[in-house]
């Protein structure tokens, strides 16, 4: 694969940056919304930190696209560490305070018909219930991590790609050279 140049590296920094912004901004307001309407009032504000990392990363895309290369790659980093952050105190904090016996009370009147039908025990089910909570909070973090992670350290690798070309001359194409006007010497110019 050839080598991309600074501004191709630019320019693609700039289209991951659009898309994974406004991706994290309106998922996490959606959440947040959804929280907000059910009364959970923890996941409101989880998904609302997490939409405003979402816009701080296109906060730095615009800082791009006024050639502030370095204000823009800091913002960029700077959210995904928000992102990550945010859903890691998140997720720790629920696996640290998973109450079995107060979810199987919860699940309790609607499990017998399942319990029937299964041939689970309630004691199988809580194992089960268990290994589903712990498992999908620790996929959520570890996928967290590799995503969030990721991108911070891909945004660090193109900092000085993307400071070259913000400040490189403009080029300027033949085309858009001037031509010389009627008695002027071809030469002078």
């Amino acid at each position: 694969m050839a080598k991309l140049t600074p501004k191709d590296t630019l320019h693609r920094v700039m289209r991951i940056a659009r898309l994974n912004g406004w991706s994290i901004a309106i998922f996490a307001g959606f959440c947040a919304f959804v929280s907000l309407v059910c009364g959970d009032w923890v996941g409101a504000f989880i998904g609302i930190v997490v939409t405003v990392g979402g816009a701080v990363e296109i906060r730095g895309l615009r800082r791009l696209q006024q050639h502030d290369a370095e204000g823009g790659m800091d913002l960029l980093i700077r959210a995904q560490l928000i992102v990550m952050g945010v859903i890691w105190v998140y997720g720790v904090e629920r696996l640290m305070s998973f109450d079995l016996e107060g979810s199987m009370a919860e699940l309790r009147p609607q499990m017998q018909t399942i319990y029937e039908q299964t041939g689970l025990t309630e004691h199988d089910f809580g194992r089960w219930l268990t290994l589903g909570f712990y498992s999908l909070y620790a996929t959520v973090l570890f996928v967290t991590l590799i995503y969030q992670g990721g991108m911070a350290l891909y945004y660090r690798s193109r900092r000085e790609a993307v400071r070259e070309a913000l400040t490189a001359p403009p080029e300027i194409s033949v085309s858009a050279r001037p031509r010389p006007t009627v008695g002027e010497d071809v030469m002078d110019n």
